[in-house]
């Protein structure tokens, strides 16, 4: 049976953050991924100022914007007249060294990492295997893996469940995952085309309402990202067609050329919280323990603010003698602001966008710009959209 200190499920950005900072403390890791290889997908695509502090850490910031956009600011706007609310996230310099949102896709973040493992001590990450049986006692936890060779064993001291939103740690220790699946499903289409020289005053991130809905615009290097929805007449099947498609990015910027289009991909969108981030020596962090619509680039920023709360307080019991009563303190200062800081206004965002009526978009759009215009609120709204205020709050916890 092989043995090392904590095993991590999940070879994504909150499991690779959560191995990096703990070998680097001396800790012997051992991270499991069914994925045959590094994660390649899309997945998010923005982040925020403490992520990129948190990753300045472990060697990763630089490489990260070198190969993404560093976008400092961010609009909710009307599509047909332009008209916004532009939120400028250089008031944040006192408080961040990081004043802006990164937008570069996670898959970036997951090779930097993957790669960085390669050459740290106490790490080791394996691919092709996959967690079938866990059990656990007073001193330890068992997990049962299935390899290409076979079946092995694994003991650790302690285990991080970070193995997604499907997470088979959630369901081999039977924790409940309350929540709700959003009616709609988001389509991800995203094409090269420079809809910044079509459209006034873009930022890189674009919330949008429009009179057929809503659809959102984030930049990346070499492609936007475009979040469309089916039309109310349209079935799911319907609206993933490449004509359906092609229809929703003319009305954006009407062009006598088709849209070239490099991926087409669904996803269904929910807000779910699990009860406890423990289940005895099994923790649970990032979309393993809540997952959230994507409005405001909230998910995987807050998974790797878990990583890197949870893989303090690993350091603190077994480097240096703490009481294991420390995640239960993990759960206190993670699980609320998780609940009421990023699925809270997740939802909000989701739900602002998803209004349709002329008038109280109008109202909301006013009330938006008197939000900016005064530097008080301003400043506060993007310390909360930043995750900034919610890691204080979390700090502040005891």
């Amino acid at each position: 049976m092989k043995q090392v200190a904590v095993l991590i499920i999940g070879a994504g950005p909150v499991g690779l953050v959560a191995g990096l900072r703990l070998a680097r403390a001396g800790i012997e890791t051992l991270v499991l991924d069914k994925a045959g290889s590094v994660n390649d997908d899309f997945r998010a695509s923005t982040f925020h100022p403490p992520t990129l502090e948190m990753l300045d850490e472990l060697g990763l910031t630089q490489d990260l914007i070198a190969q993404g956009l560093v976008s400092p600011t961010w609009q909710i706007r009307q599509h047909e007249s332009h008209n916004k609310a532009l939120f400028d996230l250089s008031v944040l310099r006192d408080d961040t060294r990081y004043p802006f949102r990164l937008q570069c896709e996670q898959r970036v973040l997951t090779r930097l990492a993957d790669a960085k493992t390669q050459t740290t001590a106490n790490l080791q990450v394996r691919y092709g295997v996959e967690l079938t049986g866990l059990a656990q006692d007073a001193s330890s936890v068992s997990a049962t893996v299935s390899t290409p060779t076979g079946t092995e064993t694994i003991s650790a001291s302690y285990l991080i469940a970070a193995d997604g939103a499907r997470s088979i740690c959630r369901k081999l220790t039977g924790m409940t995952f309350t929540g709700e699946t959003y009616p709609e499903t988001t389509i991800l289409a995203t094409t090269p085309y420079r809809f910044e020289d079509q459209l006034p005053g873009l930022s890189n991130v674009n919330y949008v309402w429009c009179e057929q809905g809503t659809f959102s615009l984030l930049r990346l290097p070499d492609i936007w990202r475009c979040s469309l929805y089916a039309d109310p007449d349209e079935s799911m099947e319907q609206a993933l067609e490449p004509q359906a498609i092609e229809r929703k990015l003319q009305r954006i910027v009407p062009r006598q050329e088709p849209y070239e289009i490099v991926e087409i991909r669904p996803y269904r969108v929910h807000r779910r919280l699990i009860d406890d981030y423990r289940a005895g020596r099994v923790l649970f962090a990032g979309d393993a323990a809540h997952l959230t619509s994507p409005s405001g680039g909230m998910g995987m920023n807050g998974g790797i603010h878990d990583a890197v709360n949870l893989s303090d307080k690993l350091i603190a019991v077994t480097k240096n003698g703490a009481s294991d009563e420390l995640f239960n303190l993990y759960t206190r200062q993670r699980r609320p602001v998780a609940q009421d800081e990023i699925l809270a206004q997740s939802h909000t965002n989701r739900m602002r966008m998803q209004r349709r009526d002329p008038a109280w978009r109008a109202t909301e759009m006013a009330r938006l710009q008197a939000l900016v215009a005064n530097p008080v609120s301003h400043r506060e709204h993007l310390l909360k959209s930043s995750m900034i205020a919610g890691l204080a709050r979390a700090a502040a916890t005891t």
